[in-house]
């Protein structure tokens, strides 16, 4: 019991200390791009380094064939086996990358350096896309841990770093089998997919878009540029009141918005949200722009809520950021993303599992201003 109380204690100076962190990093009402402290960082870092060679517990999503395929995590994924499911794992892997980028001399940068060291070898990696090569597997994860593993790859793109580069190096055949898998799955997807949890498409497209500019691959950036405009330019008239669902770790309007101010110019995507999100006073879409609460941080499900809060954060700061100064959701969305930072980085330290090893990516995301 005095242990149980010891950590809970720590959890929640290490929670008070980011939410202070998110009070402190804002710029005429928005979030900063300012690196966060070193200790943070660490604090960070160490939720996905406790993850990343756990096991178990384990919610693999393969097809199974025969009794073959009945295998454990890490046979399946030898690189990607942690931190509860596949696309927490990259996303835990880019998290790592993203620390030693904006804090490369916090306490634990050495030991996150070895981990990732352990997990991108050419021989996992090549393993990984084998993986992707087998009919049965070729939809596996479709988008959201396609969008995670392209956004682990700009990230080392984008670092002079030695080891960086061999890592990329050897991610390089995983990343172009998710290039072309989402080359070949697009023109296929004949309408989005609206939803606060994995498969949103709005999500995906954001986050690959911003991959596809890093490296300049001008055919999957049309491509994207394309589909947005085609899945989403025509929208109107959105009932936030719907939102959010009860497990919802996303909001699909702002995904969308945050999608398609990457498509647009200022003035025009002004003129896109005026006639998506219709405002007539302060009082409109208010449900949309309240953090919520998390009823039950132990349950898998409901801590999504937590994680909604944080996303919300980062899509309504790129938004205002994407929007002219007589928008007038621009101080409105750049007030929420405050107060979305701020109660979303509460849950973020638990103490639980469940949260514990994806939390800290949507908080260092948000925190350090990635995809704006």
């Amino acid at each position: 019991m005095f242990r149980l109380t010891v950590l809970r204690l720590i959890a929640n100076l290490l929670t008070a200390c980011l939410v202070t962190l998110g009070s402190n990093l804002t710029l005429v009402g928005q979030v900063s791009t300012t690196s966060i402290g070193d200790d943070q960082a660490a604090s960070l870092a160490k939720l996905a380094i406790d993850g990343l060679d756990r096991e178990y517990p384990n919610k693999p999503s393969n097809v199974l064939l025969g009794p073959k395929d009945v295998l454990s995590p890490k046979a399946l994924h030898p690189a990607f086996y942690g931190c509860f499911d596949w696309h927490s794992s990259v996303h835990g892997h880019w998290m790592l990358v993203r620390l030693l980028k904006t804090n490369p001399t916090h306490a634990l940068a050495q030991i996150s350096r070895e981990r990732l060291a352990t997990s991108l070898t050419k021989e996992n990696i090549d393993a990984e896309t084998a993986y992707f090569r087998v009919k049965e597997n070729r939809s596996f994860e479709r988008m959201y841990g396609w969008a995670w593993l392209l956004r682990l790859a700009s990230e080392l793109q984008t670092w002079q770093d030695p080891q960086a580069k061999q890592w990329l190096d050897n991610l390089k055949p995983l990343e172009a089998e998710i290039v072309s898998l989402t080359m070949g799955y697009l023109p296929r997807l004949s309408t989005p997919i609206r939803t606060g949890v994995h498969p949103d498409t709005a999500f995906a497209l954001g986050q690959i878009l911003d991959y596809a500019r890093v490296v300049h691959n001008v055919q999957l950036e049309q491509t994207i540029h394309k589909r947005a405009l085609e899945y989403f330019g025509d929208d109107k008239n959105y009932t936030s009141e719907y939102e959010p669902s009860g497990e919802d770790f996303f909001s699909p309007s702002l995904n969308e918005a945050d999608l398609m101010r990457r498509i647009l110019d200022k003035e025009e995507f002004a003129k896109w949200i005026e006639r998506f999100l219709v405002y007539d006073d302060e009082s409109s879409h208010l449900k949309l722009l309240t953090p919520v609460v998390v009823s039950d941080v132990t349950d898998g499900k409901l801590v999504h809520l937590a994680g909604l809060n944080l996303s919300r954060s980062w899509t309504m700061d790129a938004i205002s950021r994407g929007l002219p100064e007589s928008s007038p959701w621009k101080d409105r969305l750049a007030r929420s993303a405050k107060a979305h930072l701020e109660a979303g980085l509460s849950y973020v330290f638990s103490g639980h599992y469940e949260g514990e090893h994806w939390l800290g990516t949507f908080a260092v995301y948000t925190l350090t201003g990635v995809g704006r």
